[in-house]
């Protein structure tokens, strides 16, 4: 694989990126090239404080602007075409890089991503997949925030692209599949939940769904396992991903008050040191490392604006992994199938 990295994206880049690179490479045989966009002078210092000056599975692409992350993404994209991250994207689109990443501007990724690199055959919209804890792995939600205004019929190509992003990456060879919603009834939400749930029971039915389809989940299924993929709109789906990020972030501040009230809870809380520290680093969205934009023609994985070393880290293990698997390959053969029997049906 090789991988184009926006080494100037990020609250503290370019130096958590270039250590994560620098890990990437070390444990990912795999790893042909990482191409670091940026400052050619700025990342040439780094990357000779690093130990990676000469490193022949290393090359600086230089890049004259970076994309402010308070910037408008689209008219950032529009005006600075000499970006990191604009640079970036354009060497998966020439075919130099398989995958690209970025810690930079949310919006500006989706938006370079979508259209320079353009949909796979058979995908209506781009969807971001954002893997959240659950009781004993990981689910995965999408779309959290590329696509606000969704229509049922992009829900498919979400689905499709979450159950192959649960096989492959999370290890779940039967993914269970359900759509958001305020009950698991089938007469239960919004008339676009309802949409979705007929939509869904109509291809389960006709025997052509590559994942196993179990209906409505609500906001307490998210977290017990029992679902591996969760479907919704970019709207929804991103104030979920927020409050669920929240409200970890107000338990752990809450938790840490509490235990400072008393020497008892501060000698309890030391005899669980390891234990808050295995929780908190499976919570950590360093463990994930990124969320995949998935859908277009192309791996491109975007990584939280202040992610370290560790969460670059394994965002390159995860855009490693959706090469290996040829993910747009399967998205591409399994949205076919299911056009077909479309089309086979209407005539």
């Amino acid at each position: 694989m090789k991988l184009a990295l926006d080494a100037m994206g990020g609250d503290n880049a370019p130096r958590p990126n270039i250590e994560g690179a620098k890990k990437a490479l070390l444990n990912l045989s795999s790893i042909e090239m990482i191409y670091l966009v940026g400052d050619e002078t700025i990342l040439k210092k780094e990357c000779k404080e690093l130990g990676l000056a000469g490193n022949p599975r290393i090359e600086i692409v230089h890049a004259t602007e970076v994309i402010a992350m308070d910037e408008s993404g689209l008219v950032a994209l529009r005006k600075k075409k000499n970006s990191s991250m604009s640079i970036a994207v354009d060497l998966v689109k020439q075919g130099r890089a398989d995958a690209v990443l970025s810690a930079g501007n949310t919006g500006a990724a989706v938006a370079a991503s979508t259209i320079k690199l353009r949909l796979l055959p058979g995908v209506e919209r781009a969807g971001i997949i954002s893997p959240i804890p659950s009781q004993d792995s990981y689910i995965l939600i999408t779309d959290t925030g590329a696509n606000p205004d969704a229509k049922p019929s992009h829900l498919i190509a979400y689905a499709i692209m979450g159950s192959l992003m649960a096989r492959y990456i999370y290890n779940h060879p039967a993914p269970k599949v359900a759509v958001m919603s305020n009950g698991t009834e089938d007469g239960k939400g919004c008339v676009f939940s309802k949409e979705c749930h007929k939509m869904f029971s109509d291809l389960k039915e006709r025997g052509k769904l590559p994942f196993d389809y179990v209906g409505n989940c609500e906001g307490h299924d998210l977290f017990n396992g029992e679902v591996q993929v969760a479907l919704t709109d970019g709207f929804v789906g991103n104030v979920m991903l927020k409050s669920i990020e929240s409200t970890a972030k107000a338990f752990s501040g809450q938790l840490k008050s509490a235990i400072k009230q008393s020497i008892v809870s501060m000698l309890g809380a030391l005899l669980m040191k390891s234990a808050f520290g295995i929780i908190r680093n499976r919570m950590s969205a360093d463990a994930v490392g990124g969320s995949p934009l998935m859908g277009v023609n192309g791996v491109s994985i975007i990584a939280h604006g202040s992610a370290n070393a560790r969460a670059i880290y394994n965002a390159i293990r995860m855009a490693e992994g959706m090469c290996r698997h040829d993910l747009n390959g399967r998205i591409v053969a399994a949205m076919a199938e299911i056009n077909a029997d479309d089309e086979t049906a209407e005539s």
